[in-house]
């Protein structure tokens, strides 16, 4: 029986999360609110163009690594951003071009230094695994089999360097760490951020009790914000169980336009913003 028993022998329900809804609550409770509870959901912000340019080279590599291997050229990976590029939140029709060439570059760098004979285990793999307390589950962008271990491989394009640091403390990583060992049935502990527009591969080797601490962590949250739902189910203040955190996060936040507490705290930017420089 998968649980914690309550009082009356009665198994304890386990909550489903995943990284980005740790993260949501984490960062704001009411933006979580708003993206996974209320329905229907406020309306959104418009689209920002540092997320198309994550989603083309996202989605480029994904439909690369379904083409048969002779395929996989830096050629066929600049295509394929080009094809399947989206002009959202972009200033102007030549910003829109600049990025979608550098995208393209990003993308065929990155393939170009890849082993040619190279199958990754998995693309977009779905993992799940339960602890005493919770489901973790989520969408990995790439699973690698190196010598019978399986490496966690996630895919950044943000306008910010990374350090070894950013693999170590990320509690999403370890989470598909731990759930790609459990679905898969092989060791994992090996954790890796690529970063595509500085070509840098941060890497960090979790021991069994550095991916316990994060699982501590992620059941934590997910006991606080399983509290918070259900106790707004039964009747409860959403204002006093889904306050707003503030912070610089706001100026990017979705719900903007619904929060007088965010507005105040951090100025408008406008959707090219955050694209990386």
């Amino acid at each position: 029986m998968q649980g914690e028993l309550e009082l009356g022998g009665l198994p304890r329900r386990l909550v489903r999360v995943t990284p980005a809804k740790l993260a949501t609550w984490t960062d704001c409770p009411r933006r979580y609110r708003m993206t996974y509870l209320d329905r229907p959901p406020p309306p959104r912000g418009a689209p920002w163009a540092h997320n198309t340019v994550g989603a083309a080279v996202h989605n480029a590599l994904r439909a690369l690594f379904e083409l048969p291997p002779a395929r996989r050229t830096p050629a066929a990976a600049a295509g394929l951003v080009a094809t399947l590029w989206k002009t959202d939140g972009f200033r102007d029709a030549e910003q829109i071009a600049a990025y979608r060439q550098r995208a393209q570059a990003w993308v065929s760098d990155y393939v170009d230094g890849l082993d040619p004979t190279f199958e990754p285990l998995g693309i977009e793999r779905w993992v799940s695994t339960p602890s005493s307390r919770i489901v973790a589950e989520g969408r990995v962008d790439r699973i690698d089999d190196r010598d019978g271990e399986l490496v966690i491989v996630d895919y950044k394009t943000g306008r910010h360097g990374l350090t070894v640091d950013d693999a170590r403390g990320s509690q999403a990583l370890a989470m598909y760490a731990l759930a790609a060992a459990r679905t898969l049935r092989r060791d994992c502990h090996r954790v890796e951020l690529h970063h595509l527009p500085s070509g840098e591969v941060l890497a960090w080797e979790h021991s069994a009790e550095s991916l316990r601490r994060h699982l501590t962590r992620a059941e934590e949250a997910a006991d606080e914000l399983a509290l918070a739902t259900d106790t707004l189910a039964a009747g409860g203040d959403a204002e006093v169980l889904f306050p707003p955190r503030t912070g610089r996060q706001c100026s990017w936040c979705d719900f903007r336009r619904h929060c007088p507490q965010g507005r105040q705290a951090a100025p408008d930017l406008n959707p090219w913003a955050l694209l990386a420089p």
